[in-house]
Protein backbone atom coordinates (compact mmCIF):
# COMPACT_ATOMS: atom_id res chain seq x y z
CA UNK A 1 0.00 0.00 0.00
CA UNK A 2 1.14 3.51 -0.80
CA UNK A 3 0.76 6.63 1.20
CA UNK A 4 0.99 10.19 0.75
CA UNK A 5 1.50 12.97 4.02
CA UNK A 6 0.32 16.60 3.24
CA UNK A 7 0.80 18.29 6.75
CA UNK A 8 2.75 21.44 7.48
CA UNK A 9 3.56 20.53 10.70
CA UNK A 10 6.60 19.19 11.13
CA UNK A 11 6.42 17.06 13.89
CA UNK A 12 3.15 15.88 13.47
CA UNK A 13 4.52 14.60 10.04
CA UNK A 14 6.71 12.49 11.57
CA UNK A 15 4.42 11.36 14.17
CA UNK A 16 2.46 9.99 11.86
CA UNK A 17 5.26 8.76 9.46
CA UNK A 18 6.11 6.41 12.44
CA UNK A 19 2.60 5.74 13.30
CA UNK A 20 1.87 4.39 9.72
CA UNK A 21 5.10 2.19 9.74
CA UNK A 22 4.34 0.60 13.40
CA UNK A 23 0.73 -0.54 11.86
CA UNK A 24 2.23 -1.69 8.95
CA UNK A 25 6.25 -1.71 7.72
CA UNK A 26 5.23 -2.61 4.54
CA UNK A 27 3.61 0.41 3.58
CA UNK A 28 5.22 2.94 0.92
CA UNK A 29 5.39 6.68 2.06
CA UNK A 30 5.15 8.00 -1.26
CA UNK A 31 6.48 11.68 0.19
CA UNK A 32 5.64 14.09 2.92
CA UNK A 33 4.12 17.40 1.44
CA UNK A 34 3.55 20.44 3.38
CA UNK A 35 1.80 23.20 1.49
CA UNK A 36 -1.59 23.63 -1.20
CA UNK A 37 1.39 24.42 -4.14
CA UNK A 38 4.11 21.82 -3.25
CA UNK A 39 0.64 19.11 -3.45
CA UNK A 40 -0.78 20.38 -6.36
CA UNK A 41 2.17 19.84 -8.13
CA UNK A 42 3.06 16.91 -7.00
CA UNK A 43 -0.31 15.46 -8.19
CA UNK A 44 0.24 16.61 -11.72
CA UNK A 45 3.00 14.53 -11.77
CA UNK A 46 2.54 11.41 -10.00
CA UNK A 47 -0.23 8.95 -10.15
CA UNK A 48 -2.40 8.74 -7.02
CA UNK A 49 -1.09 7.10 -4.01
CA UNK A 50 -3.76 3.95 -2.62
CA UNK A 51 -4.66 6.63 0.41
CA UNK A 52 -4.17 10.32 1.23
CA UNK A 53 -3.47 11.67 4.66
CA UNK A 54 -4.21 15.05 4.12
CA UNK A 55 -4.32 18.14 7.41
CA UNK A 56 -6.47 20.99 5.92
CA UNK A 57 -5.52 23.95 7.56
CA UNK A 58 -1.57 24.61 5.40
CA UNK A 59 0.86 26.95 5.54
CA UNK A 60 -0.54 28.73 2.40
CA UNK A 61 -4.43 28.31 2.26
CA UNK A 62 -6.38 24.66 3.05
CA UNK A 63 -6.19 21.26 1.06
CA UNK A 64 -9.57 21.40 0.08
CA UNK A 65 -7.65 23.39 -2.85
CA UNK A 66 -6.37 20.50 -4.21
CA UNK A 67 -9.22 19.02 -4.95
CA UNK A 68 -10.33 22.10 -7.12
CA UNK A 69 -6.95 22.53 -9.13
CA UNK A 70 -6.87 18.93 -9.70
CA UNK A 71 -8.67 15.19 -10.08
CA UNK A 72 -7.25 13.35 -6.70
CA UNK A 73 -8.39 10.11 -7.62
CA UNK A 74 -7.83 8.77 -4.37
CA UNK A 75 -9.52 7.33 -0.79
CA UNK A 76 -8.59 10.63 2.09
CA UNK A 77 -8.36 10.62 5.74
CA UNK A 78 -8.13 14.43 6.69
CA UNK A 79 -6.13 15.21 10.16
CA UNK A 80 -7.39 18.63 11.78
CA UNK A 81 -7.56 20.24 14.55
CA UNK A 82 -10.80 21.98 13.46
CA UNK A 83 -14.02 19.88 13.48
CA UNK A 84 -16.11 22.30 11.49
CA UNK A 85 -14.66 20.98 8.17
CA UNK A 86 -16.30 17.45 8.98
CA UNK A 87 -19.01 17.79 6.25
CA UNK A 88 -17.31 19.23 3.34
CA UNK A 89 -14.41 16.60 3.78
CA UNK A 90 -16.98 13.86 3.51
CA UNK A 91 -17.43 15.29 0.03
CA UNK A 92 -14.04 14.70 -1.02
CA UNK A 93 -12.94 10.77 -1.05
CA UNK A 94 -12.96 11.39 2.23
CA UNK A 95 -13.16 7.68 4.49
CA UNK A 96 -12.38 9.06 7.79
CA UNK A 97 -12.02 12.29 9.47
CA UNK A 98 -9.58 12.40 12.47
CA UNK A 99 -9.10 15.18 15.31
CA UNK A 100 -5.73 16.61 16.56
CA UNK A 101 -3.61 15.55 18.59
CA UNK A 102 -3.97 11.89 16.77
CA UNK A 103 -3.27 9.07 18.31
CA UNK A 104 -1.94 5.75 17.62
CA UNK A 105 -5.31 3.65 18.39
CA UNK A 106 -7.62 6.38 16.39
CA UNK A 107 -5.07 6.14 13.39
CA UNK A 108 -5.01 2.12 13.23
CA UNK A 109 -8.99 2.39 13.08
CA UNK A 110 -8.80 4.67 10.11
CA UNK A 111 -6.60 2.97 8.33
CA UNK A 112 -8.06 -0.49 9.24
CA UNK A 113 -11.22 0.63 7.78
CA UNK A 114 -9.23 2.18 4.92
CA UNK A 115 -7.98 -1.72 3.95
CA UNK A 116 -11.36 -3.35 4.55
CA UNK A 117 -13.28 -0.83 2.14
CA UNK A 118 -10.09 -1.53 0.01
CA UNK A 119 -10.38 -4.83 -0.05
CA UNK A 120 -14.20 -5.03 -0.48
CA UNK A 121 -14.02 -2.93 -3.42
CA UNK A 122 -11.20 -3.65 -5.17
CA UNK A 123 -7.83 -2.66 -5.99
CA UNK A 124 -5.80 -0.97 -6.67
CA UNK A 125 -7.86 2.05 -6.68
CA UNK A 126 -11.19 2.25 -5.23
CA UNK A 127 -12.06 5.65 -5.13
CA UNK A 128 -14.63 5.56 -7.82
CA UNK A 129 -16.88 3.33 -5.22
CA UNK A 130 -15.49 4.95 -2.07
CA UNK A 131 -16.91 8.14 -3.91
CA UNK A 132 -20.52 6.53 -3.81
CA UNK A 133 -20.35 5.26 -0.50
CA UNK A 134 -19.31 8.95 0.65
CA UNK A 135 -21.88 10.02 -0.71
CA UNK A 136 -24.00 8.64 2.08
CA UNK A 137 -22.85 10.92 4.29
CA UNK A 138 -23.80 13.68 3.07
CA UNK A 139 -26.92 15.39 4.30
CA UNK A 140 -30.10 15.33 2.06
CA UNK A 141 -31.27 18.57 0.74
CA UNK A 142 -35.22 19.55 -0.11
CA UNK A 143 -36.19 19.29 -3.18
CA UNK A 144 -39.83 20.12 -2.53
CA UNK A 145 -40.35 22.74 0.02
CA UNK A 146 -43.81 21.03 0.54
CA UNK A 147 -42.19 17.84 1.59
CA UNK A 148 -40.12 18.44 4.85
CA UNK A 149 -36.77 16.95 4.88
CA UNK A 150 -35.58 15.73 8.22
CA UNK A 151 -31.43 14.79 9.01
CA UNK A 152 -30.86 11.01 8.39
CA UNK A 153 -27.44 10.92 10.32
CA UNK A 154 -25.19 12.74 12.18
CA UNK A 155 -21.76 13.56 12.79
CA UNK A 156 -20.80 12.70 16.49
CA UNK A 157 -17.65 13.34 18.39
CA UNK A 158 -15.91 10.18 19.64
CA UNK A 159 -12.65 10.86 21.24
CA UNK A 160 -10.42 11.99 18.40
CA UNK A 161 -12.93 11.07 15.45
CA UNK A 162 -16.06 12.46 14.07
CA UNK A 163 -18.09 9.10 13.00
CA UNK A 164 -21.44 8.90 11.19
CA UNK A 165 -24.59 7.53 12.80
CA UNK A 166 -27.51 7.56 10.98
CA UNK A 167 -30.75 8.64 13.13
CA UNK A 168 -31.89 4.95 12.82
CA UNK A 169 -29.58 3.92 15.22
CA UNK A 170 -30.89 6.67 17.66
CA UNK A 171 -32.73 5.61 20.76
CA UNK A 172 -33.18 8.62 22.64
CA UNK A 173 -31.82 12.23 23.22
CA UNK A 174 -31.33 13.92 26.21
CA UNK A 175 -29.42 16.58 28.61
CA UNK A 176 -27.10 16.59 31.11
CA UNK A 177 -24.48 19.24 32.66
CA UNK A 178 -25.50 21.29 29.71
CA UNK A 179 -24.54 18.90 27.37
CA UNK A 180 -26.66 17.59 24.46
CA UNK A 181 -26.23 13.52 24.44
CA UNK A 182 -27.73 10.59 22.20
CA UNK A 183 -27.88 7.10 23.76
CA UNK A 184 -28.12 4.37 20.51
CA UNK A 185 -29.71 1.04 20.58
CA UNK A 186 -26.58 -0.28 21.49
CA UNK A 187 -25.96 1.32 24.69
CA UNK A 188 -23.75 4.67 23.30
CA UNK A 189 -23.47 7.97 24.41
CA UNK A 190 -22.33 10.77 22.19
CA UNK A 191 -22.28 14.24 22.39
CA UNK A 192 -24.85 16.43 20.01
CA UNK A 193 -23.96 19.46 18.88
CA UNK A 194 -27.36 20.62 18.49
CA UNK A 195 -29.92 21.59 21.74
CA UNK A 196 -32.74 19.50 21.58
CA UNK A 197 -34.99 22.84 20.04
CA UNK A 198 -32.75 22.36 17.33
CA UNK A 199 -32.85 18.62 16.92
CA UNK A 200 -36.64 19.02 17.05
CA UNK A 201 -36.73 20.73 13.53
CA UNK A 202 -34.63 17.59 12.30
CA UNK A 203 -36.53 14.76 13.79
CA UNK A 204 -39.15 13.08 11.86
CA UNK A 205 -41.91 13.87 14.50
CA UNK A 206 -43.46 10.50 13.30
CA UNK A 207 -40.58 8.83 15.15
CA UNK A 208 -39.27 11.26 17.70
CA UNK A 209 -41.12 13.00 20.41
CA UNK A 210 -40.27 16.05 22.77
CA UNK A 211 -41.45 14.41 25.92
CA UNK A 212 -40.11 17.54 27.93
CA UNK A 213 -37.17 19.48 28.68
CA UNK A 214 -34.89 17.35 29.07
CA UNK A 215 -35.86 14.42 26.72
CA UNK A 216 -36.38 13.53 23.08
CA UNK A 217 -37.71 9.86 22.32
CA UNK A 218 -38.03 7.34 19.40
CA UNK A 219 -41.26 5.44 19.92
CA UNK A 220 -39.64 2.38 20.01
CA UNK A 221 -37.71 3.39 22.82
CA UNK A 222 -40.41 3.43 25.22
CA UNK A 223 -40.58 0.15 27.20
CA UNK A 224 -43.60 0.61 29.59
CA UNK A 225 -45.51 3.14 30.15
CA UNK A 226 -46.65 4.16 34.01
CA UNK A 227 -49.87 6.04 35.13
CA UNK A 228 -48.24 8.91 37.79
CA UNK A 229 -49.79 11.53 39.91
CA UNK A 230 -51.90 14.22 38.66
CA UNK A 231 -52.26 12.87 35.00
CA UNK A 232 -48.53 12.51 34.37
CA UNK A 233 -47.32 9.38 32.63
CA UNK A 234 -43.63 7.55 34.01
CA UNK A 235 -41.48 6.16 31.03
CA UNK A 236 -39.50 3.27 31.46
CA UNK A 237 -36.97 3.83 28.91
CA UNK A 238 -34.66 1.54 26.46
CA UNK A 239 -31.55 1.48 26.77
CA UNK A 240 -32.54 1.97 30.54
CA UNK A 241 -31.39 4.95 31.67
CA UNK A 242 -31.26 6.19 35.53
CA UNK A 243 -33.26 9.51 35.34
CA UNK A 244 -37.10 9.46 35.36
CA UNK A 245 -38.66 10.20 32.25
CA UNK A 246 -42.40 12.26 32.98
CA UNK A 247 -44.73 13.39 30.04
CA UNK A 248 -46.67 16.37 31.67
CA UNK A 249 -50.70 15.70 32.53
CA UNK A 250 -50.76 18.91 29.30
CA UNK A 251 -48.85 16.41 27.48
CA UNK A 252 -50.35 13.19 28.11
CA UNK A 253 -52.88 12.54 25.52
CA UNK A 254 -50.67 14.17 22.35
CA UNK A 255 -48.51 11.56 23.54
CA UNK A 256 -50.85 8.97 23.77
CA UNK A 257 -51.88 9.70 20.54
CA UNK A 258 -48.07 9.98 18.98
CA UNK A 259 -47.84 6.44 20.00
CA UNK A 260 -51.22 5.29 18.38
CA UNK A 261 -53.45 4.69 21.17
Amino acid sequence: MTILIIEDETLAARQLQAMIRDYDPAVTILATLDSVEEATAWFRQHEPPDLLLADIELVDGQSFEVFERVEVRCPVIFTTAYDEYALRAFRVNSVDYLLKPIDEASLRRSLTKFSDLRKLYGQPNPAADLRALVAAFRTPTPTDSATPTYTERFLLKQGSRLIPVEVGDMAYFYTEDRLTFVRTWDGRSLVVDYKLDELVQKLNPRHFFRANRQFIIHARSVDRVHLHFNGRLKLDLRPAIAEDVFISRERAGEFRSWMGD
